[in-house]
């Protein structure tokens, strides 16, 4: 099965992260764990993996320094790795969203909105909305809490064709702290990287 990847993120980053086809009906877990073993040198039977009680995957000691990620969507799957850091992943397959005005109203600041309302077409404003989305769920996912502490809580800006946090509810820490990598793994998927350096590291 062939496996796309990254060994950096950015120069000099402590995350690496890969993309591989997902079968259909497959779960993503199995390959997720055979991927995050080869890049540690363990076996994937015995990787401690573990689910938090938020459901997010965490890696045991030995391996507890290192902090793990993934997502899955349509046919592929994106894996993220970093040590010391908190990171998380996020991928979503390019199509038209008939809703996407609606879901930035009710779910993204007011400057996020706005700018979705100035895309040229329709075509444009689904690809900003999805990276948008895309950005601040693999922050929060990376925090921890996922989807589920809110997407009006941090406010992306675009400059320069790149997505940056400018702002973001304190239980994020400082916008200056979080990296952002947007990703483009296939020409039908985007997708985001985002990591903070662990506290105490």
């Amino acid at each position: 099965m062939s496996v796309s990847s990254a060994s950096d993120a950015a120069p000099a980053s402590p995350v690496r992260w890969a993309w591989q086809p997902l079968p259909p009906r497959q779960p993503a877990e199995p390959l997720a764990r055979a991927w995050l073993a080869a890049q540690l040198g363990a076996s994937a039977e015995r990787l401690p993996l573990q689910r938090d009680g938020r459901g997010r995957p965490r890696l045991q000691p030995p391996w507890a320094d290192w902090d793990c990620n993934w997502s899955h969507s349509g046919e592929a799957l994106a894996v993220a790795l970093g040590r010391d850091v908190e990171v998380g992943i996020d991928l979503e397959r390019l199509r038209p969203r008939a809703r996407a005005l609606e879901l930035a109203a009710r779910f993204f600041a007011a400057e996020e909105v706005a700018w979705l309302h100035q895309a040229p077409s329709a075509a444009v404003r689904d690809h900003a909305f999805l990276r948008l989305w895309c950005a601040k769920e693999a922050v929060l996912k990376a925090h921890g809490h996922g989807l589920a502490f809110g997407l009006h809580r941090l406010r992306f800006a675009d400059g320069g064709g790149a997505l940056r946090l400018v702002a973001c509810d304190p239980a994020l820490g400082r916008p200056a702290d979080w990296r952002l990598v947007e990703l483009r793994p296939a020409p039908e998927y985007l997708g985001a990287l985002a990591w903070r350096a662990r506290a105490g590291v």
